[in-house]
């Protein structure tokens, strides 16, 4: 099965039924007959219907297949528990799990087990030349975990938005990072960090997503992809894409790029991003920031509104609180003192902090970044960013200010922000 099938438009709400539509017209001639299929899902930091596509899903293929093996394609997060997992698919509790999803085993991405995970290929020397401009040489190992190495079917379920590292997220990214080892991962982080999240986010065919796809094809496995694209809200879908990952990635980027791209006039000095509860610490809830840099101002400020957010990040904290919070240049001009520093957390550290500049030992970020958060104004300062009390924040002084260079997202991370003067491949930044 080699189509590309789809519904979707800026205006479409999907039904149930389109959606079983859609699921059925990608899988009835895929051939997975007697066989074991991974399946790879997000955790919980993406919006997306996943348990009633999933059980589209399941309904197509639980009676052809010998089993599907679903995995939380973490990356670098925390793992869920059992039954968060079985809540996130819709499997009910293990009771209702084993009687009415028999073939169906969750799985955790271990990334941070060695004996999970397997070599498949090497990114050369020249090839990591090409894709970072001459800024990096050396080869690079891929690994990813043993169930993708070794399976011969591997469906991808879930959303595409823009995104900082890849400039939009979905479709082969659910491999690498999502089930693949901690060096491939600080590889293409810190890649996307050096061109920097201004330069990358929204952008459809980048050097990372370049990376994704070599090391993807390093796999032995026909991949295919059902791709959503959530409408900005109220989380239903406005589109689904089915097919080849590629080819199914590429259709749901078109319609993200309508839906999940706010282009503003002007820049603002001002801005409130009041993240969900989904983003439980600053490594996932600095999207917040991602999605807005493009559109502060120099010299202004973004107020991460995240009173439930009280760690920095569950599985990294002891690195960032470390380092902090730096510019990428700031660690470019001392890469010996960081290089042996994750990539992947450098990268996540410059992408907060934003762009900026190192010069003759002073360090002078673009914009300010403020947490409002439930992280105490010690620890703030330590790590480089701001602090307010997040009790102090009226949301009614921000909201409904745009004409005077105030903005206020109520839910921050998903939809990017970029300037008019960005359309059509103008630089971005202040006009």
């Amino acid at each position: 099965m080699n189509e590309l099938t789809g519904i979707g438009s800026a205006s479409t709400r999907l039904s149930e039924s389109d959606i079983a539509r859609v699921v059925a017209a990608t899988l009835d001639g895929w051939d997975v007959d007697g066989r074991r299929v991974l399946v790879l899902v997000p955790d919980r930091t993406r919006t997306c219907p996943l348990a009633t596509v999933f059980a589209a899903v399941h309904r197509a293929l639980a009676p052809r297949v010998a089993g599907l093996d679903v995995m939380i394609a973490l990356g670098t997060h925390a793992p869920l528990a059992e039954d968060d997992i079985r809540a996130h698919l819709g499997l009910g509790d293990a009771a209702h799990h084993e009687r009415a999803f028999p073939t169906v085993a969750i799985h955790n991405h271990e990334w941070r087990r060695a004996g999970a995970l397997v070599e498949v290929g090497t990114l050369t020397r020249a090839e990591v030349e090409v894709w970072s401009g001459g800024r990096l040489s050396l080869d690079v190992p891929v690994h990813v975990h043993r169930m993708a190495a070794a399976a011969d079917r591997v469906l991808i379920l879930g959303p595409v938005f823009p995104h900082e590292v890849a400039g939009y997220s979905g479709g082969n990214k659910y491999l690498f990072p999502g089930v693949s080892g901690q060096r491939i991962i600080d590889f293409f982080h810190w890649l996307g960090a050096l061109i920097t999240n201004r330069e990358v986010i929204g952008v459809p065919h980048t050097p990372v997503r370049a990376v994704l796809d070599r090391c993807a094809a390093m796999l032995r496995a026909d991949r295919r992809a059902l791709c959503m694209v959530v409408r900005p809200g109220d989380g239903s879908l406005a589109g689904l894409f089915g097919g080849a990952a590629e080819a199914a990635w590429e259709s749901a980027v078109g319609l993200s790029a309508q839906l999940h791209v706010r282009f503003c006039e002007r820049p603002f000095h001002t801005v409130l991003s009041q993240c969900p509860a989904m983003y439980p610490d600053i490594w996932t809830a600095g999207k917040g920031v991602y999605k807005l840099e493009p559109v502060v101002a120099d010299g202004g400020e973004i107020v991460l509104l995240a009173p439930h957010v009280t760690r920095v990040s569950a599985v990294h904290g002891h690195v960032l609180e470390r380092i902090g919070y730096h510019v990428r240049d700031y660690f470019l001009a001392q890469w010996d003192r960081f290089r042996d520093e994750p990539w992947g957390v450098l990268a996540h550290s410059t992408h907060v902090r934003g762009d900026g500049t190192y010069r003759d030992g002073v360090e002078r970020p673009r914009i300010r970044v403020t947490l409002a958060t439930g992280i105490p104004a010690e620890l703030c300062a330590r790590i480089g960013l701001g602090h307010r009390d997040p009790a102090s924040i009226r949301v009614a002084e921000f909201a409904e200010r745009e004409p005077e260079g105030v903005l206020y997202v109520p839910r921050a991370g998903e939809v990017l922000h970029r300037l008019q003067a960005a359309r059509g491949g103008a630089p971005r930044g202040n006009p």
